[in-house]
């Protein structure tokens, strides 16, 4: 992929979709060729009208890293609303199923960068995708077990509004700006970090940069 990836991965109903928006708005405004890429699994449930079974996950996944890579193959920055990571949790969490793991994390790798968006907004209701309030804190466990368990940084986003797309366009323009950076030293990218159980939006390690 010659694109740069970014996924924004997250629990239901924490603002994955308006902030990938949001943040692709704001790049474009500023000249920058970037494109989204929406959520498959939502796109299936919409045509199927339920919600998939076991033995569906694997294509939607597939479909998802697809429609990923094929952006990222005639786009300069894209903004993806989830990656196959997503699914194999799911898997795991709603069918005790961790097959998908090995396709889900190698496709994942090829991202330049992974948001995550907190918990800290009103759960709502969203047709067949959405379970309850209640399942958010383990799906959003099983996330940070598995970018961990990968070693793959990732950057909190919290907030409400403007402030949360603001705080998640930090992040996208930080990157941007270090390849640029690491283009002029020839030196390595040290950026990344994990934060591994904090979603304080005020919190410094989210918001200083990194170098």
């Amino acid at each position: 992929m010659s694109g740069t990836v970014i996924v924004v991965l997250g629990a239901e109903s924490t603002g994955k979709t308006t902030l990938c928006e949001a943040i692709v708005q704001r790049l474009q405004a500023g000249g920058v060729d970037a494109v989204m890429v929406p959520e498959w699994l939502r796109g299936f449930c919409d045509q199927a009208g339920r919600t998939p079974r076991v033995e569906e996950q694997l294509g939607i996944a597939a479909e998802q890293s697809r429609l990923i890579a094929r952006a990222a193959d005639t786009h300069d920055v894209v903004i993806a609303d989830t990656s196959a990571l997503m699914i194999a949790i799911y898997s795991e969490f709603v069918f005790g199923d961790r097959s998908l793991y090995p396709m889900a994390e190698a496709a994942h790798r090829q991202a330049d960068l992974t948001l995550l968006t907190s918990l800290d907004l009103a759960w709502q209701a969203d047709g067949h995708q959405r379970d309850g309030p209640h399942v958010r804190e383990p799906v959003d466990d099983l996330i940070r077990q598995a970018l961990q368990r990968m070693g793959v940084g990732y950057g909190v986003v919290a907030g409400q509004g403007d402030t949360r797309a603001e705080r998640g366009l930090s992040l996208v323009t930080h990157l941007l700006d270090e390849s640029a950076r690491v283009r002029r030293s020839a030196g390595p990218s040290t950026w990344r970090w994990v934060c591994e159980r904090c979603d304080d939006g005020d919190c410094e390690q989210h918001w200083l940069p990194r170098s």
